[in-house]
Parts: C-alpha cells; sequence; structure tokens
C-alpha cells in the first residue's frame, strides 16, 4: 500500500508539470496563418449606349407594271387605211402618235347630210317667217273686207225691214258675210300656228346639229392617237382588216411612271403603321380620307431590283393600299409608284423597271430616336448592365421598336451607359464582372443606322 502511495505521489507532479507545460505552450503559440478568399469576376461582353435614329422598315415584294395602259378600243366600226409602221411589240411612241386610222367615207357622207338637213331647215325657217309676214297683211285686208260686208248686212237688214228689200237678197248678203268670216279666222288660225310650226323647225334644227356633231365626233374617233409616252404591249389590227366597234386594236404601257404592287404581312403593316403614326393623332378613318392620312404617315418607299451580285433601287412613294387582302399567307398589296422607272436608265449600265421584273419593296417610317441594342439583350422587358464598380444590375426599360435583331429603347437606359450583350448564366445581380467592349457589334449596330 505504501508503495502505491509513493508511486502516485511521484506521477502527479509530473503530470502537474506536463499540464502546465501543454498550457503554457498552447497560450503562447502564434495564430495560424488566414488564407483571404478572392471573388472571382465573370468575363462578359458589353457596347456603349448612344442615342441614335432607327427608321421602322418591313419589306415586301411583287412585280412590276406600268402605272397607266391604254386600250386602243375602236369606238366606231370601218375597214383600217393606216397602220403605223411603228406599231409593233415593244416600239415606244411619244403622245400625239397616230396609232391607226380607219376608214372615214361614211362618215363624211354623213356630215354632207347633216349639213344639207340644216341648210333645208332653216331655210324651211325662213319661208315661216316671211310667210308670217304675208298672212299678217292679208288678215288685215281680209278683215277690212269683212267690216264692208257687215255694213253691208246691217243696211240690207234695215232694208227689208222697211220692206225694201227681199229676205232672198238678205241671205245673199249674210252668205257673203259668214263667206269672209271664215276667210278671216282661217288667217288667224294660221298666224296663231306659225310660232309653234317656228318652234318645231327650230328643235328640227337642233337635231340636225346634233346629227352633225355625232358625225364629226366618229369622223374624228376614225383616228386613234395614244394619250402619253407610252411602249407598244400587243397589236391585234392589220391594214385592210375590219375593225368592230369596241374591238381593241393595240395595248400600249405608259413609261413615265411604274407601279408595283407588293406584298407584305399584314402584322408588319399594322406595327409599321403604327409605329408612324403622329403623336396625337387619334381621329378615325374614313375610306374617302384614307389616302390624305397615308399620305401623314410620311412613309418612303424604295424599290429593289437583284442581278446577280447588281442591285438597282429606285425612289418610290406609297401610292395606296390594295382592296384585297391574302388570308392564306396573311399579306396585304400596297401599291407603290415610281417616277423614275425610264428616265433613270442608262444603256448597257442601269436597265429600265419595265413590266414583269420581280422586284423587292421596302416600306420604312419616319426615324425614331433611342438606343440600339441586339434584339437579344431584352429579356422580359429588362436589359443588364454593368455599373461602375463592374458589377451586374438589370433594369426595366421601354421597347418602342424591334426590327430584324435589333431593338429600339427610348426610355429606362441613359446614354453612356455600359450594357451587357453576353448575358451570364446564371445572372446574379451585383456580381463581379470582367468587361470586354464588343467593337465588332458597336459597328454592326451602327450600320443598321447608316442602312435607314
Amino acid at each position: 500500500m505504501k508503495t502505491g502511495v509513493k508511486l502516485i505521489l511521484i506521477t502527479l507532479p509530473l503530470v502537474a508539470l506536463g499540464v502546465g507545460f501543454l498550457a503554457y505552450t498552447v497560450a503562447n503559440r502564434p495564430p495560424p496563418a488566414q488564407n483571404t478568399l478572392s471573388e472571382r469576376a465573370t468575363p462578359v461582353r458589353i457596347i456603349t449606349a448612344t442615342m441614335a435614329p432607327l427608321s421602322p422598315r418591313i419589306t415586301g415584294y411583287g412585280l412590276a407594271g406600268p402605272s397607266h395602259v391604254y386600250e386602243a378600243i375602236a369606238q366606231v366600226g370601218g375597214a383600217t387605211e393606216y397602220v403605223n409602221p411603228k406599231l409593233k411589240k415593244g416600239e415606244f411612241m411619244p403622245a400625239g402618235t397616230v396609232l391607226l386610222r380607219l376608214s372615214q367615207t361614211d362618215f363624211n357622207l354623213a356630215i354632207a347630210q347633216a349639213r344639207a338637213n340644216i341648210r333645208s331647215a332653216e331655210a324651211r325657217l325662213a319661208e315661216l317667217g316671211v310667210s308670217q309676214q304675208n298672212q299678217v297683211a292679208a288678215l288685215e285686208i281680209e278683215k277690212q273686207a269683212l267690216d264692208l260686208k257687215e255694213n253691208d248686212l246691217e243696211r240690207l237688214r234695215k232694208l227689208v225691214t222697211r220692206g225694201a228689200a227681199s229676205e232672198a237678197a238678205l241671205d245673199a248678203v249674210q252668205s257673203a258675210w259668214l263667206g269672209q268670216r271664215q276667210k278671216v279666222l282661217n288667217l288667224e288660225n294660221a298666224i296663231a300656228l306659225l310660232p309653234t310650226q317656228r318652234q318645231v323647225q327650230t328643235e328640227q334644227i337642233a337635231v340636225y346639229e346634233a346629227s352633225l356633231t355625232t358625225a364629226e365626233l366618229n369622223l374624228e374617233r376614225t383616228t386613234l392617237r395614244v394619250p402619253f409616252d407610252a411602249r407598244v404591249a400587243d397589236v391585234s389590227v392589220e391594214t385592210g382588216q375590219f375593225v368592230r366597234i369596241g374591238q381593241v386594236a393595240a395595248v400600249l404601257d405608259g413609261v413615265g411612271s411604274a407601279e408595283v404592287e407588293a406584298q407584305v404581312s399584314i402584322a408588319d403593316m399594322i406595327t409599321l403603321l403604327k409605329t408612324s403614326r403622329p403623336q396625337g393623332d387619334s381621329a378615325p378613318v374614313t375610306p374617302l380620307s384614307f389616302a390624305s392620312v397615308l399620305g401623314a404617315f410620311g412613309l418612303k418607299a424604295t424599290v429593289s431590283l437583284r442581278l446577280d451580285d447588281l442591285v438597282l433601287t429606285w425612289p418610290a412613294e406609297v401610292d395606296r393600299i390594295s382592296d384585297t387582302i391574302d388570308l392564306k399567307s396573311g399579306t396585304v398589296g400596297v401599291i407603290v409608284r415610281v417616277d423614275t422607272a425610264y428616265t433613270a436608265a442608262l444603256p448597257g449600265k442601269r436597265p429600265p423597271l419595265t413590266k414583269g421584273m420581280f422586284v423587292e419593296v421596302a416600306l420604312s417610317g419616319p426615324p425614331l430616336s433611342g438606343i440600339i441594342v441586339p434584339r437579344n439583350a431584352v429579356r422580359d422587358g429588362k436589359i443588364l448592365l454593368a455599373d461602375e464598380d463592374n458589377r451586374l444590375t438589370s433594369v426595366p426599360v421601354t421597347t418602342r421598336l424591334v426590327q430584324g435583331e435589333v431593338a429600339l429603347i427610348t426610355d429606362g437606359v441613359e446614354a453612356g451607359a455600359r450594357i451587357v450583350v453576353s448575358a451570364p448564366s446564371p445572372a446574379i445581380d451585383a456580381m463581379l464582372l470582367e468587361i470586354t467592349r464588343d467593337t465588332a457589334l458597336e459597328t454592326r449596330l451602327a450600320r443598321t443606322e447608316q442602312d435607314q
């Protein structure tokens, strides 16, 4: 027992000494080195926001054709006496050129007959005037004779009353008085009818004059002239051929201007009109006012023709909207007019815009001012920006126009802001960014501005 106690007494100081040394060592040991964790930046591409104009623009395709087509339709019938030697398909005809002439014999005879009828009617009218003068003079004489016979009748009646004359003598005088009175009445009736006869004759002259005018007009109609500068498209008449009334002798296409009915998407057209409509203009549109309202939108048009690597363009004007809609393709026809279809042509270098050419029509509205960004940079009405500390932030924006691969922002972003165009995944607000400016994209966006 003494040995165990002795052992404890020896080991306890040693243990206490070891514990104390360990506590001293731990308390005076320097702290372990700490490794600081650094934040990792996410690489992104950005562009600098700049204010720029962008015009709303849509495209369509269609066939070119003349704005004016002249059909040489015969208004009178007859044999063809003359056909212009240049009346051949493809030839050009200046305005006023005689295309063909029909036989004028029948119409010259009709004119001569109408003039003869007029002269005859005028002579009859003059005859009525002389007859009226003669009948008025004769009436005056007959009235005087009637007065004499009436005096004789009164005198004889008095003699018969006194028994100085017979009843037979009275009857004879009274019969003579009645006969004279009948003459006076006949002359008065004849004179009363003269104004009516003169009116009838005057109207007859008017009828003959109308016949003369018709005959002269038909004579003019025997000659067909082209009313404007045109190109012959079709000919269906030869010299000596009989032409019927209403027959189309030739068809000529005007060369003053051309038209293209381009088929464009209805949805795109509505968007174009919506973005191009003047601010504050909410007046209703009626069919009669549609043309003037369409002009107020300030739409511009360009017609393009691709010939291999060559692209030819013509300025055009939006003239009207077609009256039909293609429900299958969801398109509507927009008709544009090109006034330089032929005048801008250069032989061997630039052909004219002729009938049948398949062309592209670009319609654009007045430019809108805003910030042009790639279309995919706008997500759910927001875009990502890099702030001054190169940290990610998301802001809501107002997009006025989405066109092709670009969008036009009109509110929510100021010029000079750094727009993130390669969104990180995941996109965490306030995350640190490693910025790379995409100058190639900025150049493409600037080219988009210049192409308007």
